[in-house]
């Protein structure tokens, strides 16, 4: 991590961190989520600080989540410290979770993956017209991670295991709708956030003063009944089968998984399945043992290599069909990793 990479600073009442690696789409390093770590721990125990505030420097990303190229690099050369990442990253998440004070993300961009996790498990999500929320995981051969098992399945209905599965992209207005983002403020109106919070008012008052309606139509709300048909099967082959009856709508969102990795798939159904019964820490354990058996297969490196490295956008999955996916294959996943198990 350069200095530039991540700016923290108490500002009046407030503790603000700024991700400024904009060439990177501010993508998240180890670096970065240890020192975003140690600063909420010190922030948390500071009188002085009333809140905690995270924004971007500006541009289209706000963070596109963990820095995929370095993590496929690491795994590439069998780097033993690969999981270092993961597990800092985690307990970063964790404490967003529980900070004990207002925890505001100000979101003028993309929010992918990781970037959901620095923002959605803070207590005011506000995004502005330019946020686009999603977990892209399955397009590269993985599944959602930092703590997604967990929020994704407290959205209504089906809609948490939708995204998890298909890795669209949604709106703010869609954002608002199933609550991942808690208000909308336009862009122009995020330094006003900014100037009240830091002269000491609370969130909740700055906020209702400040927030507003999308103008554009939340496309979840339309799809919603559709959604909880397809997506309230007991398995991906029934999905599928239950997207073919649903129009243009379900043949398209059935063509998109049947380009996901099959092998994420059904580990992304059964951690969505399962993780609905758990609580968060229980979710993370299970995301820290999937990632590890992640990190060691084959289809995330091929998935990054499609996508970022070659750009040729034709990933050869391993197994190349759902059929081919064995259920015990699958269990391994989640298997306990003995002495290497995540912990808080």
């Amino acid at each position: 991590m350069t200095q530039h990479d991540f700016i923290a600073r108490s500002e009046g009442a407030i503790g603000r961190i700024t991700l400024s690696r904009p060439k990177a789409l501010n993508a998240l390093t180890e670096d970065m989520c240890a020192a975003m770590l140690s600063q909420l721990r010190q922030w948390a125990a500071d009188p002085a600080v009333h809140a905690v505030v995270i924004d971007a420097v500006p541009g289209k990303a706000f963070c596109a989540g963990g820095d995929v190229r370095a993590i496929y690099d690491a795994g590439k050369r069998r780097d033993r410290g690969l999981m270092s990442f993961f597990r800092t990253e985690y307990r970063m998440n964790a404490a967003i979770r529980c900070l004990p004070k207002p925890y505001v993300a100000l979101i003028d961009g993309f929010a992918f993956g990781g970037g959901c996790g620095v923002s959605i498990h803070g207590s005011h999500r506000v995004a502005s017209e330019n946020a686009v929320f999603s977990m892209p995981e399955t397009a590269i051969g993985l599944f959602p991670d930092i703590g997604a098992t967990y929020f994704l399945n407290q959205l209504p209905g089906e809609i948490g295991i939708y995204l998890a599965l298909t890795s669209i992209r949604v709106s703010a207005a869609d954002a608002l709708y199933c609550g991942l983002a808690t208000h909308f403020v336009p862009s122009r109106e995020h330094a006003a956030v900014l100037s009240r919070l830091t002269h000491g008012e609370r969130p909740d008052t700055v906020l209702a003063a400040l927030s507003g309606k999308p103008s554009d139509v939340a496309v979840l709300a339309t799809r919603r009944d559709a959604i909880d048909r397809a997506f309230s099967a007991s398995s991906i082959e029934d999905i599928l089968g239950r997207l073919e009856l649903e129009g243009d709508w379900g043949g398209e969102t059935a063509s998109i998984l049947r380009t996901r990795s099959p092998t994420s798939l059904k580990v992304t159904f059964r951690q969505m399945r399962e993780g609905a019964a758990l609580d968060f820490e229980s979710c993370q354990r299970m995301e820290f043992r999937i990632m590890a058996r992640m990190m060691e297969g084959q289809d995330f490196y091929e998935g990054v290599r499609a996508a970022l490295i070659d750009k040729d956008q034709s990933p050869r999955w391993q197994p190349s069909h759902l059929h081919m996916v064995s259920e015990l294959e699958i269990a391994r996943y989640f298997a306990p990793l003995d002495d290497r198990e995540f912990t808080l």
